[in-house]
């Protein structure tokens, strides 16, 4: 059949027998044939939306309070530029299957990926296809991708190094599940500071990024060193669950131990007493994985592009005492 005849069929165009486009369809399955949205989006204009990527309702990321602040900025940058937001949460490899054809399909002019398992193929898919992506963190993967990152082990030294100049010398690290990047950069910057103070690095303790196992860490390292004087922690939460068991065991924050975290979320203000962190600029990083995916989509064909945001710390008592 001719080209016109296959994409009346694929656009849905009326004038086409049932028959025609059952043996366009079925020749399509047999092919593996998807139409190139990439070229369809030039021909018929951009869609004026935007997909996101998020993790699956049933993850701990997803219950995040980070989370529901990047997508507010994603969303804001996205309004400002009139496009609209699309979310995608697949659970299942079936929805990932229809996730790629909608996305193959021209459905969107990019895609941020805020979560995605380092061991999927569907980026790697969907960069053959042409679609603009950008992911939210630096994602492993054996291809060059487009990313917006925190600097995680800055800020993890910078953690460290304010402890130290604190006068803290029994330093402990709280640090997150180490298969991930950023728990293991956090960790480095740790690790790199202690070594340039002349100081030991191997109080760490593991967890997951939570309260319970912050407060679980914090009574191993308790068990290892009694006197420890400083603890950082991978997380806000973990940190907090951190000053609780030592609280519970008679520790005083920050006379006897100072803590410090990293997020800077909410939580870090709820603490008893206010909790010090690296401040992660998740507001900022979305504004700029928004801009850059739209930068993508306007001029196709782009080499893929990397930003790396500067850490702060926010210090408040529960490293330096009171700050009146």
């Amino acid at each position: 059949m001719s080209r016109a005849t296959a994409s009346r069929v694929f656009s849905g165009h009326r004038q086409v027998s049932e028959a025609t486009r059952r043996a366009v369809e079925l020749a399509a399955a047999e092919l593996g044939y998807i139409p190139n949205g990439a070229a369809r989006s030039l021909a018929a204009g951009p869609s004026e939306s935007v997909g996101v990527l998020v993790p699956e309702p049933g993850s701990q990321l997803f219950g995040d309070p980070m989370l529901a602040r990047l997508l507010s900025a994603i969303g804001d940058e996205l309004s400002a530029n009139g496009m609209q937001m699309v979310l995608f949460a697949p659970q299942s490899a079936t929805d990932v299957e229809r996730l790629e054809r909608y996305l193959a399909g021209g459905h969107v002019d990019a895609l941020l990926l805020l979560a995605w398992h380092e061991s999927e193929s569907l980026p790697a898919r969907l960069q053959t296809r042409g679609i603009p992506m950008v992911f939210g963190g630096r994602p492993q993967t054996r291809f060059e991708v487009s990313y917006v990152d925190v600097d995680n082990h800055a800020g993890g030294r910078s953690a460290t190094e304010h402890l130290v100049l604190q006068g803290r010398r029994r330093i402990a690290h709280i640090a997150g599940p180490q298969g991930g990047v950023v728990a293991r950069q956090r960790f480095q910057g740790f690790r790199e500071a202690m070594w340039n103070a002349g100081l030991r690095s191997d109080l760490v303790e593991a967890g997951a990024f939570d309260r319970d196992s912050g407060e679980l860490a914090m009574a191993r390292l308790l068990a290892t060193l009694e006197d420890i004087d400083a603890v950082f922690a991978a997380s806000d939460a973990m940190a907090a669950g951190a000053m609780w068991a030592l609280q519970v065991l008679g520790r005083r924050v920050p006379d006897d131990v100072a803590v410090i975290g990293f997020d800077d979320s909410p939580i870090a203000t709820a603490t008893q007493p206010p909790l010090s962190s690296v401040r992660h600029r998740v507001e900022d990083m979305g504004r700029e994985m928004t801009k850059l995916a739209l930068n993508l989509s306007a001029v196709r064909g782009q080499s893929p592009r990397q930003m790396v945001l500067d850490p702060e710390l926010a210090l408040r008592e529960s490293t330096v005492g009171s700050l009146n």
